[in-house]
């Protein structure tokens, strides 16, 4: 019994050692990336940095998508949403390092983590959004019901919009 203890604690500090925190924490898998649109059935479609069409489909969708493009190098998306009679929305969606990474690292994974696990297996990487909402504007125009207000996030505002919102004063 007084053997299996070092042999125990060698294993666990070799094992904490030789590998990066992100990768313990789970974190090399693809993520979901949930795009709605308003309207819905609004075509997707989703190109890689390359330019390659790696995905096309009709909101509201999920799927997984890579994080890793290369060692020390993550993935960017450019997701365009169409639908006929609105105009193309265009959202980059990129990567940058999670938490687990950068402090997780610190604690379990050390230099070895930080240096070669978790870049070699993308763990390090996160998207840097999950979810995609798009409110498509009409190219026939905004139809404004004066008896309606509607509330949006302004992400949401067309550009064309936004230099005739008008701030409110709490």
């Amino acid at each position: 019994m007084r053997n299996i203890m070092p042999k125990t604690l060698i294993i666990l500090v070799t094992l904490t050692v030789l590998t990066g925190c992100a990768t313990i924490m789970g974190k090399s898998a693809p993520e979901n990336l949930n795009i709605r649109s308003n309207p819905e059935q609004a075509r997707v479609v989703i190109f890689d940095e390359s330019g390659t069409k790696i995905f096309e489909g009709k909101t509201p969708t999920s799927l997984s998508l890579e994080k890793k493009n290369g060692y020390f190098s993550g993935k960017t998306y450019t997701v365009k949403i169409i639908k006929e009679g609105y105009h193309e929305h265009t959202v980059t969606v990129g990567t940058k390092a999670n938490g687990w990474y950068i402090i997780g690292n610190l604690i379990f994974g050390g230099l070895i983590g930080w240096l070669i696990i978790d870049p070699a297996t993308g763990a390090m990487w996160s998207l840097n959004t999950n979810q995609i909402n798009a409110t498509l504007e009409s190219k026939e125009g905004a139809m404004i019901d004066p008896n309606r207000i509607t509330i949006v996030l302004l992400q949401d505002v067309p550009l064309s919009l936004r230099d005739k919102m008008v701030k409110i004063s709490q």
